[in-house]
């Protein structure tokens, strides 16, 4: 079972992770201030909030992971403004839709680290 969470859980970089938690913690506390600032939290908004913060990460890699590979090594050449806007626009996508996403991208850390072998 300890082999299973390190293959999926631990399947990210330490650096490509925190970073990403940290993303999804800036998101987590926006979309709470949001949900919460006409109505008292509730046990499944927290859960939820947790949960798809926790998730984010992984869903965020099934989207790079997907736009990396239509785009290649292309280079687009647009306004900063209009990156940004997209960018995080992304996020706020994979952020609340983590829980249906991440499942691809801990099955597919879990192949990929069982296809090669390494120390656990």
């Amino acid at each position: 079972m300890q082999t299973f969470i390190r293959k999926t859980f631990g399947g990210l970089s330490r650096e490509y992770y925190l970073r990403q938690l940290f993303f999804g913690c800036l998101i987590a506390g926006v979309a709470f201030w949001f949900k919460t600032a006409t109505h008292l939290p509730t046990v499944p908004l927290v859960l939820g909030i947790v949960v798809n913060t926790l998730l984010y990460p992984y869903a965020r890699f099934v989207w790079e992971s997907i736009v990396g590979f239509i785009v290649g090594r292309n280079m687009f050449i647009l306004p900063a403004i209009i990156m940004l806007a997209a960018k995080i626009i992304t996020m706020f996508v994979c952020w609340q839709m983590a829980i249906l996403i991440a499942p691809l991208g801990l099955g597919w850390l879990y192949w990929h680290h069982t296809r090669t072998p390494r120390e656990y």
